[in-house]
């Protein structure tokens, strides 16, 4: 197997950049600089000196030994001045070695799978806790990276082999006596598989906003104030605002940071009839957009907002408070009202994200349910008896491997290119 390389820092101008090289030649590297490599897991500052290159930088060099690094093989990593020049330079004369290439992206964390260093959840977690932009999105990576959903899935697959051998021992003795009834204690390693599935199940679209971010939609009619709040909320102009009706077409988005909760508000076309072709399907899309979202505002005004159903949670609050006479409600010109309308925002997802499961991508949903779904059917026919053992049996080893298939442990190469496109080529 090829020794790969990569710039495992973002390219261009630094503090710090940092060149990894894995595999079996990895510490050849280090010769080709003009110094014997550092003992493992030792940090040195060595002068890089090539010879036809000349002197290319003074580093710092870490060695990891193999079944030691992340990778799982020989690694070594030169920590560079963080010049766009010196990185290059580096990686120029590592290109010229015999079975050394440039890494392809993510193959420095393929390898880890592929050694055992990670299982597949813990890829998936890696990539979510490189993306990670608030607080509660770093907790859910780490969570996941740390193994937690792959200590999960050993638990249910541990049950279900134990099930599963308390079903095959009495279909091998069919015929000898038996004196222990095993169809309690199926029942109950199965149930207990089964509710801890479902409610992963149940927690997977919360978790998946967790991850991805939850969006709040602004809906109101035309002139409710809905961009000049978006504006007040973002703290710039990033919808245009005017007293002619109609101005927003397009759903305007503005990403934040609420304490932790990562959040997407929108600003959509005012709510109104219309005959104006554009401005209904501005309206339209609008009405789609706002019915998907996590959570609506509605601004109270002087038009009805029929077109979008108010839902569990949604808020409703009295628009452009800086006219009324009572001076209650939210204001996006003057500010009033909006940290208390931030603060509901905040009480309303975060008691939502406490419901969030340990499945957060759709690959692992997909697996869990199909792992569900074999298990309901193992329990119906082990309900039936044991003249139906075998059957359930076979519907318990096909839940064990779609388990396995959640972790990475079986053949998954279907799935792998797509986890691994998202990752940077130095990771």
């Amino acid at each position: 197997m090829d020794t790969i390389f990569a710039l495992a820092t973002v390219p261009g101008k630094s503090g710090v950049a940092v060149v990894r090289v894995s595999g079996a030649q990895a510490f050849e590297s280090c010769r080709l600089f003009g110094f014997e490599p550092v003992p493992p897991r030792r940090t040195a500052l060595r002068r890089l000196v090539h010879k036809d290159h000349g002197f290319l930088d003074e580093a710092l060099v870490l060695t990891f030994a193999e079944g030691a690094s992340f990778t799982g093989e020989p690694v070594v990593e030169f920590h560079l001045h963080g010049s766009i020049a010196i990185a290059q330079a580096v990686l120029t004369c590592l290109s010229d070695v015999d079975g050394f290439r440039t890494a392809e992206p993510g193959e420095f964390t393929r390898r880890a799978l592929d050694n055992g260093r990670l299982d597949l959840t813990q890829v998936e977690a890696l990539s979510d806790l490189i993306d990670a932009e608030t607080e509660m999105q770093r907790k859910q990576a780490l969570s996941g990276f740390s193994g937690r959903l792959r200590d999960a899935a050993e638990t249910w697959r541990t049950d279900l082999i134990h099930a599963l051998s308390l079903l095959e021992a009495t279909i091998d003795f069919a015929d000898e006596e038996v004196p222990v009834d095993v169809s309690l204690d199926v029942s109950a390693l199965l149930g207990r598989v089964s509710n801890d599935l479902d409610r992963e199940i149940s927690g997977f679209s919360i978790a998946e906003r967790v991850r991805t971010g939850f969006e709040v939609a602004i809906v109101g009619p035309p002139n409710a104030g809905k961009s000049t709040l978006l504006n007040a909320l973002a703290g710039r102009e990033a919808a245009i605002t005017s007293e002619i009706a109609g101005t927003t077409r397009d759903v305007i988005e503005v990403r934040m940071d609420l304490d932790g909760l990562p959040v997407t508000f929108l600003d959509t076309a005012g709510l109104r009839d219309t005959e104006d072709v554009i401005e209904a399907k501005g309206i339209q899309r609008a009405v789609d957009r706002a019915s998907r979202a996590d959570l609506r505002v509605f601004l109270a005004g002087s038009g009805e907002v029929s077109q979008v159903q108010k839902q569990d949670g949604d808020l409703v609050v009295q628009a452009k408070s800086d006219l009324t006479d009572d001076g209650t409600g939210v204001s996006g010109k003057t500010g009033q009202g909006i940290p208390e309308l931030i603060s509901n925002v905040k009480r309303v997802l975060q008691d939502r994200a406490t419901g969030a499961g340990l499945v957060s991508h759709d690959r692992q949903k997909d697996v869990v349910i199909r792992a569900r779904s074999h298990l309901a059917e193992a329990l119906t026919f082990a309900d039936k008896g044991p003249e139906f053992y075998d059957l359930a049996s076979e519907e318990l080893r096909a839940a064990v491997f779609a388990l396995e298939r959640l972790v990475g442990r079986v053949d998954v190469e279907d799935v792998l290119d797509k986890v691994f496109s998202s990752f940077c080529i130095g990771k």
